[in-house]
């Protein structure tokens, strides 16, 4: 009883880990790059294949998870788990240790959890998995359940129909979020977000940050963490002669009080001379804005198609967002953060059309000219 409702708790962990990554296979993967990237395993090279692997790991996760549940091929499945877990492990507390990946994207946009969080989670998993080891290690002796020569025959093959129907519908799924949009939408960019209302929640309850410096005496070599108020105020730290010295690259900005939290608080759009376009555009009746975060990788011919369609909705504000000021021709080019970007289009391009700042209607370029 207790080896089987376990066995239940950890599969449905695994399925609802590859469940809420699967719908969403494009935000995972900009989630692997970052692993890729140079100031983490510096692996620039695999950043392509970002998405490949993304699959694989929803796919190992989904499935696995899923033939625990069923109790198929018991050994070889909670060995692959075990196994998976570990690789976890080692991504989340070096993320962790290191605080390279703020956000590790275990349960993709539906729950944020920190390094720290992310690696517990994956030592009670991986715990949970080495005692279902254990509980079930006489039944690995036994014949499989698949065999054809036991008397589960029936059995067994209704639960392999009952993977394939699965396996069936998380390929739709998948295929839907790489191709289109997300079936289910977990980000703060949903279709019928107010975008003004929520900048007005986080303008009412920001967050706040204090810096602390790493400060180096040039005569003993001690060093301390002082924040900026304590630096302030001791003279001793900053007056004429003094031998402390700030160490360039080593200050820490931390949380001292959270507020409204929101990914909404990167919506930041800026024209190319610096000058913020942000409340003209949530205040406007309608805004249709084009995102690109990869510009440079935009064919010129889909570049003309979308701005044909963009140019003629009538009555509205009409800019083209993305990382380099000259990537739009018969559209005013606005700028922003190229992972902010991201975390509003899944696609390069993307349209997002606003009316008085909500969200009525976003979706890759490509359906919108069709």
């Amino acid at each position: 009883m207790i080896k089987g409702l376990l066995r239940c708790i950890v599969a449905v962990i695994f399925i609802l880990s590859g469940f809420v990554k699967a719908v969403d296979l494009v935000g995972f993967s900009f989630k692997m790059e970052e692993y890729f990237s140079p100031v983490v395993f510096n692996m620039p090279f695999l950043e392509k294949f970002a998405l490949l692997f993304s699959v694989i790991v929803v796919v190992l996760e989904l499935f696995l998870g899923f033939m625990l549940l069923l109790k198929l091929k018991l050994k070889f499945t909670l060995s692959a788990l075990v196994a998976l877990c570990i690789f976890f492990g080692f991504l989340t507390f070096y993320s962790a240790y290191y605080n390279v990946v703020t956000d590790c994207g275990c349960f993709g946009d539906a729950i944020k959890f920190t390094p720290w969080q992310s690696f517990i989670k994956d030592i009670v998993l991986l715990a949970g998995l080495l005692l279902l080891f254990f509980l079930y290690r006489k039944e690995f002796k036994k014949k499989d359940e698949y065999s054809s020569s036991t008397p589960k025959d029936t059995s067994s093959k209704f639960k392999y129909a009952v993977l394939g129907v699965f396996s069936l519908v998380m390929i739709y799924i998948m295929a839907q979020g790489i191709m289109h949009e997300p079936i289910i939408d977990f980000r703060d960019y949903k279709i019928g977000t107010d975008i003004k209302a929520e900048k007005e929640k986080i303008n009412k309850n920001p967050s706040e940050y204090k810096t602390f410096y790493s400060l180096k005496n040039q005569k003993t070599g001690q060093v301390l963490k002082v924040n900026q108020d304590d630096y302030i105020k001791e003279t001793k730290y900053w007056a004429e002669g003094s031998p402390w010295k700030i160490e360039e690259g080593k200050n820490e900005s931390v949380l001292v009080k959270e507020g409204y939290k929101s990914e909404i608080v990167k919506f930041k759009i800026e024209d190319p001379t610096g000058l913020e376009l942000t409340d003209e555009i949530i205040k406007a009746p309608k805004s249709i804005l084009v995102f690109s975060y990869h510009p440079k990788e935009v064919p010129a011919e889909m570049l003309k198609e979308i701005e044909a369609k963009v140019n003629a909705q009538k009555g509205a504000l009409i800019y083209g967002v993305s990382t380099d000021q000259n990537t739009f021709k018969t559209i005013k080019n606005a700028m922003m953060d190229g992972t902010a970007i991201k975390t509003i289009a899944r696609s390069n391009p993307f349209v997002l059309i606003l009316e008085n700042g909500k969200i009525v209607d976003k979706q890759p370029a490509k359906d919108f000219v069709r």
